[in-house]
């Protein structure tokens, strides 16, 4: 592996060769399509998508150190975040537990970001209560017949396969008869219907299986062993969750710091808003420790170490601190900037409004506020059921 520091010249020299101006503000919805296509098409070639896994899956075979010099040196020139269920979630669970096969499969894909995914966890009718999940697969000589019902699947109308949650055993306890199963979305028995959200996205689905099928070769661990499986990726899913940058706009916009300084103005030096000034205090001290908690998680999970669930612990203040980030913007813009559509307001504050809107929802999705306390009062704190 390269000397730490001719490796960050070489990273810069890639960037400078390839990553265009107009690329170069973070991960925002509008980034144009072709120049973009290309920077991901250079970041996988180099193996940086996932970098710190194995060449022999696509990724680039970094230390924690070499990864971290990328990561920081892609940050600097806000180069977008390319990421997905399949790099930071699914992926990590593969290299854990699938087949040799199943990583041959799979994770060049993911590496390449040439396979989108979704994640068929929760149900209609079990959602805090996953475990009491319903949708059914059959075995049929070497294949797997499903039915049933998945709701809140981010991406699935987008995706090209799903990492799904299915009951195998029906006679078993209900953690024990359930099997972590792949298999395509484009295919006959699976129908998805757009939900629409409280900021009028719609980027969740219902999800419908009627007999559709998954080779008998593509359940990942034991079969009716899923739910050791599935805790496993929801640790990596947390932890992600917990690490992202927030931002009052996205991970590389403008902060909440910047964007309350210019709506309050400064007297003095300082905030002008005394009270605003402390909310936005703790808030940034939320987020410091917030980040230095996950820094942990990280290096927890790459250890291997399983069973602390410190994932849930981000998870949770991360969807707090969210929400609280908002309800200072908003208190710093004053309610007559909220609006929905029409003249009189600039595309920022609506979409500011509708960013407010969406994130009463970050305390429920991923599971709930109260099941993330759970986890952390068994799991991390060992206190007794």
């Amino acid at each position: 592996m390269a000397d730490l520091e001719a490796f960050k010249e070489e990273v810069r020299a890639i960037i400078a060769e390839h990553l265009p101006e107009e690329l170069r503000v973070g991960n925002r919805p509008d980034l144009p399509k072709e120049p973009l296509g290309k920077w991901i098409s250079v970041m996988a070639d180099h193996g940086w998508i996932t970098p710190d896994w194995p060449k022999e899956y696509g990724g680039g075979g970094l230390d924690r150190k070499h990864t971290a010099a990328l990561k920081a040196e892609l940050k600097k020139v806000r180069a977008p975040v390319v990421s997905s269920f399949g790099v930071s979630m699914l992926g990590p669970t593969l290299l854990e537990y699938g087949t040799e096969e199943q990583k041959q499969e799979f994770l060049p894909k993911i590496s390449k970001h040439t396979m989108r995914w979704c994640q068929g966890f929760s149900e209609p009718g079990s959602g805090s209560d996953l475990a009491s999940l319903q949708c059914r697969a059959e075995k049929e000589g070497d294949e797997y017949v499903i039915t049933g019902q998945k709701i809140w699947t981010t991406g699935a109308d987008r995706a090209d396969w799903i990492f799904c949650l299915v009951r195998t055993d029906f006679d078993a306890p209900k953690h024990e008869g359930i099997s972590f199963i792949l298999f395509p979305m484009h295919q006959d028995g699976v129908e998805v219907a757009p939900l629409t959200l409280i900021d009028g996205s719609a980027h969740f689905s219902q999800v419908f299986f009627d007999n559709a099928r998954a080779k008998a070769e593509h359940v990942v661990g034991p079969l009716n062993g899923g739910w050791t499986v599935a805790k496993r990726l929801l640790q990596h899913e947390r932890s992600t969750d917990g690490s992202s940058d927030g931002g009052i706009g996205g991970a590389a916009k403008e902060t909440i710091s910047d964007f309350v300084k210019r709506e309050v103005g400064l007297e003095g030096g300082v905030l002008a808003d005394s009270t605003l000034r402390e909310r936005l205090a703790a808030h940034e001290i939320d987020k410091r420790a917030l980040g230095l908690t996950m820094r942990r998680a990280a290096e927890e999970a790459r250890a291997g170490q399983k069973g602390r669930d410190i994932g849930s612990l981000g998870k949770f203040r991360w969807a707090n601190m969210v929400k609280n980030e908002q309800d200072i913007a908003v208190d710093a813009a004053g309610t007559q900037s909220l609006g929905w559509d029409g003249p009189g307001y600039e595309s920022a504050q609506l979409e500011r409004t509708k960013k407010w809107l969406i994130t009463r929802a970050d305390s429920i999705w991923g599971g709930t506020n109260e099941i993330q306390l759970n986890v952390i009062a068994k799991r991390v704190l060992g206190l007794p059921e």
